[in-house]
């Protein structure tokens, strides 16, 4: 039986303090209360820490897919290839239109897909979080046979996610209600952003009018869904922060839905 460090108190099942690898009671478990002489590993960072990569000069990867390790871009471009697949599964019986149709929903909705799960990485990077893709084996298995069963008139996207960590974890600490509400804002905003791109190529006939069409109505749609105020979804962070921000980016995101 385990001593607590602090008091001597015999603890049968003792809390070993992730900092200083001591034993301790339940009342002196927290570093704070045993005077963890590495406690400051397990505070938070000061709130001049916490403004913005700008305002502390701290540097982080380019925003470039050479900053992603190995595995995080292959499975990035595993989900971007089986979405693009999905995406383009009502035309698999055309052999003639399917290879036009899974290149057309490769640059639009693959467009999207990366701007969106990138910006939750490097937006949650910039708050000093561990953020990462991973695949989700289910959510991409459903997806298969959710375009499949349904002849692509049933898309269930979703093959992965950014997995986002606060580096001080575990005391208390972390984002804050802004600073989440941003990292998940910014999903939605980027595929906002490139829908509008797409938007300037509707004009154009042919191939490239197809691509600008379907390029905006894709990612107006992924932006719009991910903004509704539920589940898991980006919307409920964000109205949590901020229900004036929120209804600023999803109403507008509605109507040009509706109004193209």
């Amino acid at each position: 039986m385990a001593r607590c460090e602090v008091c001597g108190a015999e603890v049968q099942l003792p809390f070993v303090c992730a900092y200083c690898q001591r034993s301790y009671c339940v009342q002196h478990r927290l570093p704070e209360a045993h005077s963890c002489p590495n406690l400051a590993l397990a505070r938070a960072p000061p709130v001049s820490l916490r403004e913005g990569p700008a305002q502390r000069g701290i540097s982080f990867p380019a925003l470039s897919l050479k900053a992603l390790k190995e595995s995080e871009l292959q499975q990035l471009l595993i989900a971007w290839l089986v979405l693009g697949f999905c995406f383009s599964a009502s035309a698999l019986f055309t052999p003639t239109f399917f290879p036009m149709m899974f290149g057309v929903s490769l640059i639009t909705l693959g467009f999207g897909f990366l701007g969106h799960e990138l910006a939750h990485r490097y937006v949650a990077r910039s708050y000093r979080c561990l953020a990462e893709f991973r695949l989700w084996p289910l959510g991409l298995a459903m997806a298969v046979i959710f375009a499949l069963v349904s002849g692509g008139q049933m898309i269930f996207a979703a093959p992965g996610a950014v997995y986002i960590i606060p580096r001080s974890f575990g005391f208390g600490y972390g984002v804050t209600k802004k600073e989440n509400g941003l990292i998940s804002l910014s999903g939605p905003l980027a595929n906002i952003l490139v829908g509008l791109a797409f938007l300037m190529l509707a004009g154009f006939g042919g191939l490239l009018g197809l691509i600008g069409t379907t390029g905006f109505r894709v990612n107006l749609w992924l932006a719009a869904f991910n903004l509704l105020p539920f589940g898991m979804l980006d919307g409920r962070k964000v109205f949590s922060w901020s229900p004036v921000t929120w209804a600023a980016i999803t109403i507008p995101a509605w109507l040009m839905i509706f109004l193209h």
